[in-house]
């Protein structure tokens, strides 16, 4: 229960995979929060709740040794109702003490305490030691509103299990959650004894009651109807501020919705079953709110109907969130098919550019058939093009990120936008002075620009006025949780606003889906916007769009501000085709899983006067190693490939032989040489489709080359 242990060995369990992208991230903690939630809910006891949070919180960090503590203000007493540990047993309820645990409680801040942390609060006289030393104790106080019910935390004996900052913003975020779900719990397993407690608890959990007497069987809607005061507040009451009955509550139900909620009651009375119903609620002002109802019905000893009770929980915000989370999972499943679409095209298409340059440089100029073989090569580039645009919607793009002031960037562009727009679209620029940094790529933001102008300038057929703006924000937790998966914190905005033809809510759910367009046959790709969106997302940044039909729309991007910048990172691609590329002696290995690109790879190589060994996939590339006898200079691998990948063949041969060089070729980013789209430094990387001229610099390029340490 506190920190730093002598070392002990036992094998490291991994504090999450720090390699994937905040995207996923925040869904898996979205969906944590979710399941919290729904536990509080159909968890049977205290300790069934506990058990669930334990098991959510252990899928997103290390959570071996996990307890939850809660204060009783008034005794001043600390409980451990849930306590899991691999060295201390269970804690009994005791006084409140001078630990780590009820430092947090007292500070109502979270804590990440190691061995020097540790001291220092010994030293101090904020915490002493209690229970076995821990290597790292994590702390985070459990909330409601401002009053801190609570402390959770997790620690570790294990030398390679760490815990950092993410951890303990992760555990943070959860807590509130946590706390929400521990209180309405408690509240429902204390009902019967303190109806105030109900109150607080059904008000924090948006959770209502209601009660029917059944003085009436024959005419239900002649009953005398009880709302709790969370109740009047989910109908869009003030507590007491109407007299509650049947028709109000009827008159507040969509027409639509009110025969199944009839129908659900008249069968309850009268096969005495519990129900369960979700339904509509209009409140006075207009607004709708979605809610779920459970009800029973209450026998006396005769067996007659004498009260029907139930619960009405809000579920708006809860149903918003299932579906920005299935929103969020279909983008990314369709970002996965176009990112496997367009690495199997680039293949292809490096294959047919390939062989219509090594055919075009055959034919003279003169020739009758170089027309038609330019014309091969014209209709693959412009594949690549489109390829290059599902790349960038999966994310799976090489960028090269740098510091950037987006005011420059807009300014930079003006006069092209404004030649871009035409005569009759007004165009404005709002750009806020001091404007924060952000850290992307110039190309890439240069081209959401474009396509969102691009995109303003098609709504307005008649003219209008287009709007660009900048500014600095800050998006705070209430908007984060409206806005998933937007992380909280300084931002800055880029806005582009149109005055057109707008879009309805059908349109808008599916704007950023590849090849979705609403424009006529031939008139667009439909990869502008899910272009825009794949950018944004590998860029850090949420985009958001607010659009009514004939009221114009306003796309926002934000993307994190960033204090400092480091020296921007380029991908190292193919440079424009150049004559007199000189060829050399050395020897090659060529690993390619792609028949075709392996047999142009091995003709483009050998053409130039490289011995070159070939395989077809990783493990026939390292017995061909083993077998050869002389040196070989370079590898030229595919990343992607069935059973082993290219970075896995470089690192191993390159560990057998130190000299190696390396040479990566793929269709997309792959996570094992990209991060987060931005390539590992050191690291040699051809993207497909590439020209054999292309290559051929490339792998003269890396020979010539003063040698390398190798890459981890």
């Amino acid at each position: 229960m506190a920190n730093q242990r002598p070392k002990r060995s036992s094998r490291s369990n991994q504090a999450g995979d720090r390699r994937s992208s905040g995207h996923k991230r925040a869904e898996q903690i979205q969906l944590a929060t979710y399941r919290i939630s729904e536990a509080a809910q159909t968890a049977a006891t205290l300790q069934d709740l506990y058990r669930e949070i334990h098991q959510v919180v252990g899928e997103l960090m290390p959570a071996r040794n996990f307890y939850i503590a809660l204060h009783d203000a008034g005794a001043e007493m600390l409980s451990f109702p849930y306590f899991v540990d691999e060295y201390d047993p269970p804690q009994p309820t005791k006084p409140v003490g001078r630990g780590l645990t009820e430092y947090v409680l007292r500070t109502g801040r979270p804590l990440l305490a190691d061995e020097k942390v540790h001291r220092d609060l010994q030293e101090r006289g904020e915490a002493d030691l209690i229970g076995a030393p821990s290597i790292q104790w994590l702390g985070v106080p459990l909330k409601i509103e401002d009053t801190t019910i609570g402390v959770l935390v997790v620690q570790t004996y294990t030398e390679g299990v760490r815990y950092g900052d993410a951890e303990k913003r992760i555990l943070e975020f959860v807590s509130r959650q946590v706390a929400m779900a521990i209180e309405r719990k408690r509240a429902e397993v204390a009902l019967r004894e303190s109806e105030a407690r109900l109150a607080r608890a059904q008000e924090t959990a948006h959770l209502g009651s209601w009660e029917l007497n059944l003085t009436n069987l024959e005419d239900v809607n002649q009953n005398p109807l009880w709302w709790s005061d969370e109740a009047y507040r989910i109908f869009g009451y003030l507590p007491g501020e109407v007299a509650v009955s049947n028709e109000l509550f009827f008159n507040s139900v969509p027409p639509a919705d009110a025969p199944r909620i009839r129908e659900a009651m008249q069968r309850s009375l009268r096969e005495g079953a519990a129900y369960f119903i979700r339904h509509c609620v209009i409140r006075p002002d207009g607004t709708e709110r979605m809610v779920e109802e459970r009800s029973t019905v209450l026998r006396d000893g005769a067996g007659r109907p004498v009260r029907m009770v139930g619960t009405v929980l809000d579920i708006t915000e809860r149903q918003r969130l299932e579906e920005q989370l299935m929103q969020a999972q279909k983008m990314d499943a369709v970002g996965r098919l176009a990112g496997g679409v367009a690495h199997d095209f680039n293949n292809l298409l490096t294959a047919i550019i390939g062989s219509a340059d090594l055919l075009r440089e055959r034919l003279s100029p003169n020739h009758p058939e170089r027309v038609e073989v330019d014309e091969i090569r014209a209709a693959a580039l412009r594949a690549a093009d489109l390829t290059r645009q599902l790349l960038a919607f999966s994310r799976r793009q090489i960028l090269a990120p740098q510091v950037l002031h987006l005011n420059k960037v807009v300014a930079g562009m003006n006069k092209m936008l404004r030649r871009l727009i035409g005569e009759d679209i007004e165009f404005r620029c709002v750009l806020t002075p001091n404007l924060g940094m952000v850290r992307a790529d110039p190309g890439q933001i240069e081209q959401v620009i474009m396509n969102l102008v691009v995109n303003a300038r098609d709504a307005m057929p008649r003219g209008g006025t287009l709007t660009i703006e900048t500014a600095n924000v800050e998006l705070d937790e209430a908007f984060a949780t409206e806005h998933v998966p937007v992380a909280r914190g300084h931002h800055v905005l880029l806005s582009v606003r149109d005055t057109g033809i707008g879009m309805d809510g059908r349109t808008q759910a599916r704007l950023f889906e590849p090849f979705f367009t609403t424009k006529a046959q031939g008139q667009g790709t439909g990869l502008g916007l899910s272009t825009v969106y794949g950018i944004v997302k590998q860029s850090g940044g949420y985009i958001w769009v607010f659009s009514e039909p004939g009221r114009g729309s306003t796309f926002k991007v934000y993307l994190p501000q960033v204090d400092s910048g480091t020296e921007p990172v380029a991908a190292a691609t193919a440079l424009p085709d150049a004559p007199d590329i000189p060829g050399g002696s050395e020897t090659l290995l060529v690993v390619e899983d792609q028949a075709e690109v392996r047999r142009l790879t091995e003709k483009v190589l050998r053409s130039r006067g490289y011995a070159v060994l070939v395989a077809a996939d990783g493990p026939e590339a390292l017995r061909l190693a083993e077998q050869h006898t002389g040196s070989i200079d370079l590898l030229v691998a595919d990343v992607v490939m069935p059973q082993m990948s290219g970075h896995e063949v470089g690192r191993l041969l390159t560990a057998a032989r130190p000299q190696l060089k390396v040479l990566y070729l793929s269709g997309y980013a792959d996570e094992s040489i990209v991060h987060h789209g931005v390539l590992v430094p050191g690291l040699a990387f051809l993207q497909k489709p590439f020209t054999p001229d292309g290559l051929a610099r490339k792998v003269r390029e890396l020979l010539d080359a003063a040698p390398e340490p190798p890459q981890p």
